[in-house]
């Protein structure tokens, strides 16, 4: 009896799986079907080649291209002149900011002249006698000396005996010591030679001044310039007769200008080229000294060229067009790299469709699908 009882299970289990067989061999297998790549949406621009013209960003600060120091080169108490000479004071050309003390330069120099009026007196007697037909001129030299008015040139000798009777009467000594000290009193005044503003008073009125002291400083506010470092290799494109773009993260406004000189010295730590730029006077009235400017430098022309996004580079010489509906990567030619553009010459052609987007994690021979870019997002 107790082989039965082991017999039965075992038999059960057999039968179990002969019929689990049995209909398994009436079941087909369903072959597999390969996953698809689903196709990269990108954003593209249309190649079309034309003329673009470049461009350069600079920065630097706005100043003076005439900023003067005075020094004094006379002694003498200081005195106010037609304005108030004190730091950010304006003023306009030929007005007087200064003076110093002058009385006593203005006696020297009357003394000088009655000394020549003294010697011309003695001479013209001589040449009324010896030469009467230049006696004249002479006379009315002597009569036009004025003690406030500056001494005019003296006549020429019309041969050598009136040179020689004017030198024994010291004239000529004389006459250039009235101009000497005519020379030394103009030193007493400071006269404006533009029209500007002051940025440092060294003394006030009522100092006394001493040959050497420095008064002050002014700046020329009708002569501003720029100067900004311009990379070496970007020198060669620059447009020296195109108009220059300046606006400020510091004021609202745009200005404009023009390129005045460029150096010829690289600076050997940043390997640029020093550019200097004036402003147009229309708006500058509002700028101040020191003023940090953007600058828009427009450069020369690239022929047969796409602009695109810088971000659309890879490794600063490859793009990625799509070509048959896959990617496609491609080594052009780059003419010129800006701050957010890349200028293309070479390496495309018309019609070719440029992927703009930053691609990350493909290949090659991917599928892609085109979605072009509207024109103005670059």
């Amino acid at each position: 009896m107790k082989w039965k009882i082991i017999l039965w299970p075992v038999l059960i289990l057999l039968t179990g799986f002969g019929l689990m067989q049995f209909f398994l061999s009436f079941s087909s297998e369903q072959p597999r079907q390969a996953p698809q790549a689903r196709p990269k949406i990108v954003n593209i621009d249309v190649v079309q080649l034309e003329e673009i013209p470049s461009s350069i960003e600079a920065y630097g600060r706005l100043k003076t291209a005439q900023p003067v120091t005075l020094y004094s080169e006379v002694s003498g108490i200081l005195q106010e002149g037609e304005i108030t000479f004190q730091p950010a004071q304006s003023f306009r050309k030929n007005d007087l900011m200064l003076k110093i003390d002058d009385r006593q330069a203005i006696l020297d120099l009357n003394s000088a002249k009655s000394d020549l009026l003294t010697a011309l007196a003695n001479v013209l007697p001589e040449i009324k006698v010896d030469f009467p037909e230049e006696y004249e001129l002479w006379q009315t030299y002597f009569d036009k000396i004025r003690f406030d008015h500056s001494l005019e040139k003296l006549p020429d000798a019309a041969n050598q005996k009136i040179k020689l009777y004017l030198s024994r009467f010291n004239v000529y000594k004389l006459y250039f010591q009235v101009r000497n000290l005519e020379i030394l009193l103009n030193k007493h005044y400071f006269y404006a030679p533009f029209s500007g503003s002051i940025t440092s008073a060294d003394l006030r009125v009522g100092s006394t001044a001493r040959p050497g002291t420095r008064l002050g400083e002014i700046i020329n506010l009708d002569n501003l310039e720029v100067e900004v470092p311009v990379a070496v290799d970007e020198i060669q494109w620059i447009d020296k007769n195109t108009p220059i773009t300046f606006t400020s993260s510091e004021m609202v406004g745009e200005w404009r200008g023009r390129i005045k000189r460029i150096g010829k010295n690289i600076d050997e730590s940043t390997q640029t080229v020093p550019v200097f730029m004036t402003l147009t006077k229309n708006g500058t009235e509002l700028l101040y000294n020191g003023i940090f400017l953007r600058a828009e430098i427009p450069g020369t022309t690239v022929q047969s060229a796409f602009k695109i996004p810088r971000r659309a580079l890879y490794n600063e010489k490859y793009v990625y067009l799509i070509k048959d509906g896959k990617l496609d990567f491609r080594e052009i030619n780059i003419a010129r790299i800006q701050t957010d553009s890349a200028i293309l010459n070479g390496g495309i052609q018309n019609g070719d469709s440029l992927v703009t987007d930053v691609l990350q994690g493909v290949a090659s021979g991917m599928p892609a699908q085109a979605l072009e870019t509207e024109k103005g997002e670059l």
